[in-house]
């Protein structure tokens, strides 16, 4: 093979790569985009309402591979940081609800459910893989980001919480 026909498998590799990587933000972070979604529970939940706590915004599908994996690892987390500040919401982004209910009824979680159908949201925040996941700190700043899921993840996502609950207000 020679080294122009590697170039397109070389360049591929190279993105999915790039896909799963952190990203980190700057000190100097964007605030998040705003939004407001209905909650599992019919009733709206916005960004703004949860200032002042450390969020974690994991956006899911029920179709999704990993993010089957990643739920029960996102419930301990939210379970043992919720009384410290740390708050999460999970935004399936399907358009319709039916394929989440069944994958929520196979994997229960506490953490709420918020449903955003025609993907306004997950666009306003980039979303190009799933799941995707965002930190926001207690000021309502990007902070970091990370694309798709392999078991492992989850101390990644633990160091970053710790370090921002760690954070004066």
């Amino acid at each position: 093979m020679n080294r122009i026909s590697r170039f397109p498998t070389t360049l591929v590799a190279a993105a999915l790569v790039a896909l799963a990587w952190p990203v980190f933000a700057s000190d100097a972070a964007a605030p998040a985009p705003a939004f407001t979604l209905t909650s599992r529970a019919g009733k709206p939940v916005s960004l703004a309402d949860l200032k002042g706590q450390v969020v974690m915004i994991n956006f899911w599908a029920s179709w999704c591979g990993p993010c089957r994996q990643e739920f029960p690892a996102l419930d301990e987390m939210y379970k043992k940081y919720k009384p410290l500040g740390f708050e999460m919401v999970a935004i399936n982004v399907e358009s319709e609800r039916a394929d989440a209910e069944r994958f929520l009824g196979a994997t229960p979680v506490t953490f709420p459910i918020l449903f955003d159908p025609d993907n306004k949201v997950s666009d306003s925040y980039g979303v190009s893989a799933m799941p995707t996941t965002f930190l926001v700190d207690r000021q309502g700043r990007l902070r970091w980001q990370h694309r798709a899921y392999k078991p492992g993840d989850e101390a990644a996502y633990i160091e970053q919480i710790r370090a921002m609950l760690r954070e004066k207000s």
